[in-house]
């Protein structure tokens, strides 16, 4: 363990050793700090992946300093960040501080200067922006808001909205997402659980239907409402 405290200098495995240590470690604080880490960075998420990444890379490049302190500092980070999270979930004051409420960048086909200003954005970002969603005319676009998470969501006049079926009148069937029940030639028993099936219906429905082996199967998924395997097959 000596790869963890301050060295005059290390060997090459203990440089391994303390990025291996580091990925694990960077690993367990974002699945707890959790799901909303990982997606568009918010004010909170962006300080935390700043600090953390500058604090675990000292140790990482200079061999007089400890793996402890980083370690430890991080964990208080960590457990602020928690701490925070949870006030933006019940304080409304502090939620509007650190997640502010969306503005018009765009309203009723008209650019608004002042949200772009706000925004601190230029006029050519919110342009390969339109472009990014295939909207060629600005004055098709009824809304465009600039959310706290620097996305922008795009909202056109009715009379440029695709139909839906709803629209048409049409009767459709209630959505169900397929059950991914065979990855890369394995049967997923948890998610077979869900079907009610067990592994033999599985195996005979593979060799009936398709005539094939269930490790010669990269994919395979059950449609719940009748029962109906897809299958894809290694190319």
């Amino acid at each position: 363990m000596d790869f963890f405290y301050s060295q005059e200098s290390l060997t090459a495995v203990q440089w391994i050793l303390r990025a291996v240590i580091s990925f694990f470690f960077l690993l367990i604080v974002t699945k707890i700090m959790g799901q909303r880490s990982l997606s568009q960075l918010r004010l909170l998420d962006f300080i935390m992946a700043l600090s953390i990444g500058n604090i675990i890379a000292h140790p990482l490049s200079d061999q007089h300093l400890g793996m402890k302190g980083s370690m430890i500092t991080i964990g208080v980070l960590v457990i602020l960040y928690l701490i925070l999270v949870f006030l933006s979930l019940k304080w409304l004051g502090f939620t509007k501080f650190v997640d502010p409420s969306p503005f018009p960048l765009i309203k009723n086909g008209e650019i608004l200067y002042k949200g772009l200003t706000k925004a601190r954005i230029p006029i050519d970002v919110l342009l390969t922006e339109l472009r990014k969603k295939q909207i060629h005319d600005i004055q098709q676009v009824a809304l465009a808001l600039w959310e706290s998470d620097g996305t922008i969501s795009f909202f056109l006049e009715s009379q440029y909205q695709t139909l839906t079926p709803k629209d048409m009148k049409l009767t459709t069937k209630s959505f169900s997402l397929p059950i991914i029940i065979i990855k890369d030639g394995k049967i997923d028993f948890e998610e077979l659980k869900q079907t009610g099936k067990d592994e033999d219906w599985v195996k005979k429905q593979i060799r009936t239907i398709h005539s094939l082996d269930i490790k010669n199967i990269l994919l395979a998924t059950i449609d719940d409402k009748n029962d109906n395997i897809k299958v894809f097959l290694y190319k």
